[in-house]
């Protein structure tokens, strides 16, 4: 009987074992689920650091490459537009795009061609190296410029608000369309947890303050792989 009982027991753990060794390794590694944050937690999670600009080159960010399906010939900035388009364009030989009709968030524009649209990085190139890009590979700065594994890194929109834009960060400017704050900040925030970049002291109480004023808003994000 007690035999019979080790035996049992034994079974068992193998079996538990096996089911381990098994399972694939991203069903065990949660590190990269969803997460949403109230805004104000979100920024208390953004790691504080000094900027530093030193080396950087626009360059150093590969961009754009040929997206998630290389072999319909759209590069990343393509496939964002037709991505976000209300009206979807026309894709031509080449994947030129043609009509179309998008929503420039920043400035709540309509806008109805694709030359008049710039794809925004959420948070700038310049920026991400300030806050920690430039301790990356060239490999994972490709991954960050092309990033289309959220919907909220890379954003269409009008060439005139990101132009005006340019590399800022909240602390220095905000979407001109005054309803969107929230929803910009939020956005800016949930790129920097994606991507493990930091805040320096100034944005930081940009940041805080954006919070305070959006205290319905929450943060969501899933760590880049």
């Amino acid at each position: 009987m007690i035999k019979n009982l080790r035996r049992a027991a034994i079974a068992a753990a193998l079996s538990l074992v096996a089911f381990v060794a098994a399972t694939p390794a991203h069903a065990q590694d949660r590190s990269f689920e969803t997460r949403t944050l109230p805004m104000t937690a979100a920024v208390d999670a953004l790691p504080l650091a000094a900027e530093v600009r030193d080396g950087y080159q626009r360059t150093s960010f590969k961009h754009w490459n040929a997206g998630q399906n290389p072999a319909d010939g759209c590069n990343t900035r393509a496939e964002v537009l037709i991505s976000e388009a209300i009206v979807p364009p026309t894709v031509l030989p080449g994947c030129k795009l043609s009509g179309g009709l998008w929503w420039s968030y920043y400035d709540a524009k309509q806008v109805t061609s694709a030359s008049a649209l710039d794809i925004d990085h959420m948070v700038p190139l310049a920026e991400a190296w300030d806050s920690g890009a430039s301790q990356w590979t060239a490999e994972r700065r490709e991954a960050y410029a092309n990033d289309l594994g959220a919907q909220t890194s890379l954003v269409a929109v009008s060439a005139t608000s990101n132009r005006s834009k340019a590399d800022q960060d909240p602390a220095e400017w905000l979407p001109p369309a005054v309803d969107v704050t929230c929803r910009y900040a939020s956005e800016w925030i949930a790129t920097k947890l994606r991507w493990g970049l930091t805040i320096d002291a100034v944005e930081l109480g940009a940041l805080a303050q954006l919070a305070e004023a959006c205290p319905d808003t929450t943060v969501t994000y899933e760590p880049a792989p």
